[in-house]
């Protein structure tokens, strides 16, 4: 059974500003996305499901969706604030979305068979398709038998600003803790920082692996998720910026020992569009990419 690519692209950019989800910077008008899959369709996924917002679905139809056409199977779900498990209601005055997982909820309905999770907005390279796409396409015999793509930090940085970045933490392979870091950046020196709870300065090696959103699971990760969704909610409902996102999910029930989460190397560097001022660099590199032979343009012909 081939994966499912699972793709969010219900967000906003903020620091950016815009639908980067929609942003031509291929040599031939290519998004982020589209790369992904391309890629995704070489690593040997089957599927494609989107979710988004309701309000630019005619948009992302005509923009995105028909380049698809023949090339792989694909499906659209969306993701609202008012999209919650039966006998809760959502607040009158709720605006922002309620994160990551729950935006992975809304394929439930939709997706069977093992699936990996993107951010829409992010360059995550061929190998780490193809890492992800050999370990979801084995037996999976057990509930909870997830994955990741373990990203080296140095693989992933800016030069325009700080970064987010799950930090893991690892033993035998296995994902032990995710600690998200708001504020990585380089330093005068080019060394890789963060400021640590104590306001302390601290250096990341390089190789250190993070997440990029890149994650891997069957189709139990639902049940699991809803019924961790519905205990966020008893906490959280009245909190206006209160989010559910995946490494909450994945902590508890790692803690719990109901899941396990294999972290995958890849040496693909990662890119995207964080600040504007990252656009530039990053149309560049997509035509270095299509000059080396890497990709064709345009990609979907």
């Amino acid at each position: 059974m081939k994966p499912t690519l699972f793709v969010l692209a219900a967000g906003m950019g903020s620091r950016y500003g815009g639908l980067k989800q929609l942003d031509p910077l291929g040599p031939s008008g290519e998004t982020i996305m589209d790369y992904s899959i391309y890629d995704a369709i070489k690593a040997g996924f089957g599927k494609i499901v989107f979710v988004i917002r309701k309000d630019f679905e005619q948009d992302f139809r005509e923009k995105v969706l028909k380049k698809y056409e023949g090339h792989i199977p694909v499906e659209v779900v969306f993701q609202s604030t008012d999209a919650l498990p039966e006998g809760y209601t959502c607040p009158a005055d709720r605006t922002k979305p309620w994160g990551t997982n729950h935006a992975v909820l809304m394929g439930k309905d939709v997706i069977k068979e093992p699936f990996a999770v993107i951010n829409a907005d992010d360059f995550y390279g061929r190998n780490a398709f193809e890492v992800i796409a050999k370990e979801l396409s084995r037996e999976h015999d057990r509930k909870g038998d997830y994955c990741m793509v373990g990203f080296r930090v140095g693989n992933t940085m800016t030069e325009n600003g700080s970064v987010a970045r799950g930090v893991c933490e690892t033993k035998d392979g296995l994902l032990t803790s995710v600690v998200e870091r708001t504020a990585i950046s380089y330093n005068p020196e080019h060394e890789i920082v963060f400021t640590d709870e104590e306001g302390k300065e601290q250096k990341l090696d390089p190789a250190t692996p993070v997440s990029m959103n890149l994650w891997g699971f069957t189709p139990d990760y639902f049940d699991y998720s809803e019924r961790e969704f519905k205990k966020f909610l008893d906490s959280n409902i009245e909190k206006p910026k209160a989010e559910f996102f995946i490494p909450l999910a994945i902590d508890t029930l790692i803690n719990s020992g109901e899941a396990t989460v294999k972290v995958l190397d890849t040496d693909s560097k990662w890119f995207g569009v964080t600040y504007a001022a990252d656009r530039p660099s990053v149309v560049e590199k997509f035509a270095e990419l299509t000059k080396e032979g890497v990709y064709p343009s345009p990609l979907f012909a």
